[in-house]
């Protein structure tokens, strides 16, 4: 199996919250971690500045299509980040947790 961390963020800690909600009902993530952070990025050729709440949803990779699907029809932001990172490895009864997790 392969395994992989989904990163996004949302304007509101309630939209990240529903998010959240949302992927673990349809079983596409294992879990979702959210924090708040500050967001300096570049926008419509200005530099802003936000707080926002981080989504970070430990899935497997074969989840993904429908994850991404599901966020992005679910997502505030006309352009929401949306990033897969691999897990190349890790515990193995973590894994087999997450495999449990998200049977789609």
């Amino acid at each position: 199996m392969n395994y992989c961390l989904v990163l996004s963020t949302c304007e509101t800690r309630e939209e990240a919250r529903q998010i959240a909600s949302k992927l673990l009902e349809a079983n596409l993530a294992a879990c979702v971690q959210i924090d708040q952070v500050e967001s300096l990025y570049r926008w419509q050729c200005n530099v802003e500045s936000a707080p926002e709440w981080r989504l970070m949803i430990k899935t497997r990779e074969g989840c993904y299509g429908k994850l991404e699907k599901l966020l992005s029809e679910t997502h505030s932001y006309e352009v929401p980040q949306i990033v897969k990172l691999p897990i190349e490895t890790g515990l193995q009864g973590y894994l087999d947790w997450i495999d449990d997790s998200t049977p789609n």
